[in-house]
């Protein structure tokens, strides 16, 4: 994984930038919110922007500030634009947990209270030192994330709620059947264990019975953005190359140097290795043909072991 310092994203004259900007739509009309129009919402990234695409349909117009591979959530800094957005919105989406700290930021020197729906918060998860902040890899997460949305939609749209509603039960089976795919997986490859280069997929992997045999230092120095033990990667490097594991897990959008060398690894020890991204990959805007195609990725992987 590449090092991510996460540095204060915001200083004291981008807040205070901010905080005039969006303290000028406090004032007024609701903001984004026009009768017979377009509801405006804003995502902190293009996954959770589809969720609400997928719900809101063409009632809803949504801004996704992290919208392709190259931005990275970790280390994005706000633009007035972005802020600009925001002040506009009559609904804000994000994951929170820490994973885009840059939103909650920005939101927070807000003086409209935009209603705002935070995946991790509506997941029910407790947060605790070793929490997985990719909780849009967890589908029943997913699940809530669209039923919330609906729910803050129709508030904003009365007259559409019912609509909302239906497409976020249509959106909710299609997650269903995700699931019943997921686990179908530990059904029938059992006992299959992976090594993954970040735990982006950890949650997915977990609904889907495969263990995770990746070193605790390892994963711990990539989640902290600090250097690998010798010893976690040399013990890393072992499971690939002596085929001890049924395959690599590797996030494609932060990859480095040992990294690389792991897919190396694998390609001579003939260890599939499965790509899994953070954001939607370029040309994809539907969340479940996304998560689907991963699933199938991973089932795939493991049956050739």
């Amino acid at each position: 994984m590449t090092v991510r310092s996460r540095p204060t994203l915001l200083a004291a004259a981008g807040a205070a930038t901010i905080a005039l900007a969006l303290t000028g739509c406090a004032s007024g009309q609701a903001a984004g919110g026009g009768a017979g129009g377009a509801i405006e919402v804003v995502a902190s990234t293009n996954v959770w922007g589809s969720v609400v695409k997928a719900v809101g349909g063409d009632a809803v117009q949504v801004t996704s500030i992290i919208d392709d591979p190259s931005k990275d959530p970790h280390d994005y800094e706000v633009k007035p634009a972005d802020t600009a957005k925001i002040s506009k919105a009559a609904l804000l989406v994000s994951n929170g947990v820490g994973y885009d700290d840059f939103f909650a930021k920005a939101v927070s020197a807000a003086a409209a209270k935009t209603p705002s729906v935070v995946a991790f918060e509506v997941s029910g998860k407790a947060k605790t030192e070793d929490t997985n902040e990719h909780v849009f890899y967890d589908l029943p997460t997913v699940r809530k994330v669209a039923d919330k949305v609906a729910e803050q939609l129709g508030a904003v749209q009365a007259d559409k709620k019912a609509t909302f509603q239906a497409n976020a039960k249509a959106l909710d089976t299609k997650l269903d059947e995700l699931i019943a795919r997921a686990a179908k997986i530990g059904t029938d490859h059992p006992g299959r264990q992976v090594l993954v280069t970040e735990p982006v997929a950890n949650y997915l992997l977990a609904s889907a019975g495969v263990r995770n045999a990746t070193p605790e230092a390892f994963e711990k120095a990539v989640e902290a953005g600090s250097d690998i033990p010798v010893a976690a990667v040399g013990e890393a490097t072992e499971l690939v190359s002596g085929k001890k594991v049924a395959a690599l897990v590797n996030n494609a959008q932060a990859e480095t140097e040992v990294t690389k060398q792991l897919k190396a690894k694998a390609a001579t020890a003939g260890v599939p290795v499965v790509d899994v991204t953070e954001t939607l990959p370029a040309g994809v805007t539907d969340y479940v043909v996304w998560i689907s195609k991963e699933v199938d990725a991973l089932s795939n992987a493991l049956a050739k072991q």
